[in-house]
Parts: structure tokens; sequence; C-alpha cells
């Protein structure tokens, strides 16, 4: 890595942490912009929270759709849906299975930590 490149990226982050730390004095100083960015942050947090939850829906919706395909190929083999039964496609597909539970209960948790948040 790039000496200078180090160097710009520990630039650009300082004065990324000043930058913030001054938008921050000035919001925290004066009542009317505070109001209008807090305002603001619960109107994106309400926002995100709608599109988190909707990304969650559908996520589990072609979770279960997932699920029940594979069980269902895995009860006929002999069907035109069914998967091939080598151990390599029933090993991919746990995997699978456990990416996207995973990728639910990360959503779940982005979910609930925005409502204590919005709560607050």
């Amino acid at each position: 890595m790039n000496p200078d490149t180090i160097f710009q990226l520990l630039q650009q982050s300082f004065r990324v942490g000043v930058g913030f730390t001054a938008a921050i004095l000035e919001t925290l100083q004066d009542p009317q912009k505070r109001n209008k960015t807090l305002s603001e942050l619960q109107q994106e947090i309400a926002q995100k929270i709608e599109e988190w939850a909707k990304k969650g829906e559908i996520t589990e919706k072609e979770a279960r759709e997932f699920v029940d395909q594979w069980l269902n190929s895995q009860s006929s083999p002999n069907s035109p849906q069914g998967y091939p039964s080598s151990t390599n496609t029933k090993a991919n597909v746990n995997q699978e299975i456990q990416q996207l539970t995973e990728k639910i209960i990360t959503l779940r948790q982005e979910l609930e930590d925005l409502r204590e948040k919005k709560k607050s």
C-alpha cells in the first residue's frame, strides 16, 4: 500500500471527524437547527424501518418458498421441479438456508434496534 494513500486516508478521516464534531456542536447550540435535525433523523429512521421491514418480509417469503420447494423436491425426487439429490447439492442448499436464516435474524435485530431508537 502506498504511504501517500495511507496519509491521505488518515487526513480525510481526521477532517471527517472534525467536520462531524463541528456540525454536532452547531446543531446542539441552535435550538431551531437541533429540532430540524432531530425531525429529519426521525423521518429518515422511520423510512429505513419501513424499507427494512419490507425487505425482511420479502426475504422471509423467498426463504420459505425456497425451503418449501426444496422439501417438495426431497419428498418427490422425480418431479419436474425437483433438484438433484447429490450430497453436494444438499450441502449447498443447507448452506443457503443457513445464510438466509442469518440474514433474516440480522434484519429483525436491526429493525428492533431502530424501533427502540425511535421510541427514545
